[in-house]
């Protein structure tokens, strides 16, 4: 395997390794949040240690970053391949210099809005973050699959992140609001996230067979131009010779 291929593998290993098991701890977090809450309405006290909160909102804000950060060596892996293939940074320098600006724009957004107390430029950060992901996820070599976009790893990732992003921008208001309206919008938008999730795991495993290794694909490319540039055809399995 090339460095490219390992980079697009890195991307999955570190979904199944550190994202996928932050996110079982999280929800196993907030649902003890929720049943010691509910234990002390009725009862004035809960077996449930205090703790689970803090470690809920820790874990969470890990996570947020986590999210991110996969997203963005996905971005990379895609965009910097289509670059140097293309050789974009030769034809059109002023596009790579923005890239790479939008890259770390994008880390210093997050990373400020992880610094931020005040309201305001909690949204201001949170919006600039999710506005930069979005327009990274619009560059030439990010595999979209745009024509099923009900079932694409990128839209269900991206969405996913955004709503992290906006989860992570209210967090202060969850304990100051005392109606818990924002505490149900936060429960809200981190069940579609779940759902979200849920789908990565199975569409995830679907872009890995869509998406061919770098030696695969002069042979795809040489089989398109061949049968499948000018009639629509179906690729039929290779036989393999038999023993006598």
């Amino acid at each position: 395997m090339e460095l490219k291929d390992l980079v697009l593998v890195l991307h999955p290993v570190l979904a199944v390794l550190v994202v996928f098991p932050t996110i079982g701890i999280v929800v196993n977090r907030a649902w003890q949040v929720r049943q010691r809450r509910l234990e002390i309405l009725a009862t004035g006290k809960s077996k449930i240690p205090p703790i689970v909160g803090q470690e809920h909102v820790s874990l969470g804000r890990w996570l947020t970053a986590a999210v991110v950060g996969i997203i963005l060596i996905a971005f990379a892996n895609g965009i910097v391949g289509n670059i140097l293939d293309k050789e974009v940074w030769i034809k059109a320098p002023f596009q790579v210099i923005l890239i790479g600006s939008l890259f770390a724009g994008a880390i210093a957004c997050l990373y400020l809005l992880y610094q931020a107390k005040d309201k305001n430029w909690r949204g201001i950060f949170a919006t600039l973050t999710g506005m930069m992901l979005v327009i990274l996820g619009c560059q030439d070599g990010i595999y979209r699959k745009t024509e099923q976009w009900y079932v694409s790893h990128y839209y269900y990732g991206l969405i996913a992140a955004l709503l992290m992003i906006f989860s992570l921008a209210i967090l202060p208001d969850i304990y100051k609001d005392k109606t818990n309206r924002w505490r149900q919008v936060h429960i809200i938008v981190n069940f579609i996230a779940i759902l979200l999730f849920l789908g990565q795991g199975i569409t995830g495993t679907q872009a890995l067979v869509e998406i061919p290794l770098t030696w695969q694909k002069p042979y795809i490319q040489m089989l398109y131009e061949q049968n499948c540039a000018t009639q629509s055809c179906t690729i039929q399995p290779v036989s393999s010779p038999k023993n006598h």
